[in-house]
């Protein structure tokens, strides 16, 4: 009978990652549960293979046989204890800072603890033992190989980082008895370069700055963006809280949010990912896309990440500048902000809604002044717009959560008594924060807009999936009839008895006069809370205008392949729209 590779997909995909790392030196234990693994690896001529009986002499034997070669060695052993004789060895390794690799084979991990043979709980590993410990399951869905492939990733090149050391992969198993695969698949490899590194090409790539909630940016940092933007004729895709200032901005969301056009400038070669978690969704791809963090962790939230950069975001920059000294020009840059010009002029005029707020309120921002948004449907409504002047934007995007943002808002304007600090919430989050408003240090400098709709209106909204409800949604999705019921009275005598000005409006024409006062810099003797009050039904039509304010036959076809086939057949339109 010949023998290949097993037809456990999880398993084909750690041995091609080992392959592009290079462990090729194995020192395998016999069982059956690692049959798959062990029979997949010694038929093929490029591992070097050793046996051990005894789990803990074989992790004393990668011990020696990766500090003597300088090489990472594996280990493989089966289920039940095995792998608990690995741990004094792993722990000599943990503190010598050796590149071994534990491979732990185990059933479906929903069996532990069900009385079940040869099945133990593997979740926790002392801390002393390994650098890293992933799972890696059995493979049923693109998202199980896209989860299986980024933790592999990270396990190998965790043996490097740092001086290196020992990782951990919980390999699961369904016994299969198929060795017929003849050829590994295709993987993507995630490496990590830090300094000293020979670091990849950009090449002629298309290339994109990628910003997510980012600290307020230095001058210098902002400057070699810049530059690497001139030289590579490259833009930076931001949101209010990427805090990038520079000259080379864009706010990707009015344009890749169409529902029937299609964008080319929203597809690129090569994105350098920066910053933490957005709350944009951005909705942009890339072939590639390479992570910039002085923490060096693998962050691939477009599931596209090839690289991760462990330094200063202004020593990579000025690397890649160095070696590109030649302007390549911002044709790319003009060509999107041009879109994105013709786009904005196109928006109709919107119903009375955060979203038309956020439209007529960008140009009433005053300079120097911060803001923090609420989340979803307030940052959302903003992020379509730009805002000319110059602010530092937060929103809570980290935990992501509805609760906290009056107290954060509060919170940063401590730190600069004589700075404006706005704060834009809707009534489930304004409400829910409530008691940060009766902290005693609340300064004259504190403005907060209540846009009251009176419920969670992101359920309410057309494209949401708990709009098939209607009116039901209400009840206890979108938590509908609290907080007063958009009482006229209850926020504005409980803001006048804490000393606050109230302001408010139910109409675009109170609006924009309320407005001019709301956003006046001039500094005023008290905090201000703003009350605007909107609806729903409003609120959902107004997200539905914006996103279908252009068409494109690309963007039709992509709709007609939805109707008919499903995501699937969005996926299919976008691999053919990039080729």
């Amino acid at each position: 009978m010949d023998t290949y590779y097993s037809s456990e997909t999880n398993v084909q995909i750690l041995i091609a990652l080992m392959k592009a790392h290079g462990v090729k030196k194995i020192v395998a234990s016999p069982g059956t549960t690692n049959i798959c693994l062990v029979a997949s690896l010694q038929q093929d001529p490029y591992f070097e293979m050793y046996s051990s009986v005894d789990e803990r002499s074989a992790a004393y034997m990668a011990c020696g046989l990766a500090a003597e070669s300088g090489e990472a060695v594996a280990l493989s052993c089966t289920g039940a204890t095995a792998s608990r004789n690995y741990f004094p060895g792993l722990t000599e390794a943990y503190y010598r800072k050796l590149p071994v690799l534990a491979i732990t084979a185990t059933q479906h991990t929903g069996r532990i603890g069900q009385n079940m043979p040869q099945v133990i709980d593997r979740s926790i590993q002392p801390k002393d033992t390994v650098r890293i410990s992933v799972e890696a399951p059995i493979i049923h869905s693109e998202e199980d190989r896209w989860a299986c492939e980024l933790h592999v990733n990270q396990a190998l090149i965790e043996l490097r980082r740092d001086g290196g050391g020992p990782s951990h992969i919980n390999l699961a198993t369904s016994y299969s008895s198929d060795f017929s695969v003849k050829q590994l698949p295709e993987v993507k490899v995630v490496r990590r370069y830090t300094y000293g590194d020979s670091f990849p090409d950009i090449g002629r790539r298309k290339a994109a700055v990628l910003v997510g909630s980012h600290r307020i940016w230095d001058e210098r940092l902002t400057g070699l963006v810049d530059a690497f933007c001139e030289r590579y004729d490259a833009y930076v895709l931001c949101d209010h809280t990427s805090n990038y200032t520079g000259k080379y901005k864009i706010f990707p969301n009015l344009i890749c949010y169409q529902e029937q056009y299609v964008s080319q400038l929203r597809y690129a070669d090569l994105l350098i990912d920066m910053g933490n978690i957005s709350g944009a969704y951005m909705n942009v791809d890339a072939k590639e896309v390479w992570r910039v963090s002085e923490d060096g962790e693998v962050r691939d939230g477009l599931k596209k990440a090839t690289a991760v950069f462990a330094m200063r975001e202004e020593d990579f920059f000025a690397y890649y500048n160095r070696v590109s000294e030649e302007s390549a020009g911002i044709s790319r840059y003009a060509a999107f902000r041009q879109e994105y010009d013709d786009m904005l002029a196109a928006v109709p005029e919107l119903p009375f809604s955060n979203i038309w707020i956020a439209q007529h309120s960008a140009r009433l921002v005053p300079d120097g002044c911060a803001m923090h948004f609420g989340i979803l449907n307030t940052l959302r409504a903003w992020d379509f717009f730009t805002v000319d002047a110059q602010m530092a934007g937060y929103a809570n995007t980290s935990g992501f959560g509805i609760d906290g943002n009056i107290s954060s808002l509060i919170g940063a304007s401590l730190a600069h008594p004589d700075k404006l600090y706005f704060g834009i919430f809707g009534d489930l989050s304004f409400f829910y924060d409530l008691n940060a408003m009766v902290n005693r240090h609340v300064g004259p400098n504190v403005r907060i807009m209540l846009v009251n709709n009176g419920k969670g209106t992101e359920f309410r909204n057309y494209n949401h999936p708990a709009a098939r409800f209607g009116q039901e949604a209400d009840l206890f999705i979108a938590a509908a009839g609290h907080y007063g019921n958009q009482s006229a009275e209850l926020v504005k005598h409980y803001a006048t008895d804490l000393g606050f000005v109230y302001l408010s409006a139910d109409s675009k024409e109170q609006y924009l006069e309320k407005a001019a006062v709301f956003f006046d810099a001039s500094s005023g003797r008290a905090p201000v809370i703003f009350e605007v009050f909107t609806y729903s039904d409003k609120e959902s039509e107004a997200l539905r205008m914006i996103n279908n304010s252009r068409h494109n036959a690309v963007g039709n076809l992509k709709n007609a392949a939805k109707s008919v086939l499903g995501e699937n057949g969005v996926r299919a339109v976008k691999k053919m729209l990039r080729r």
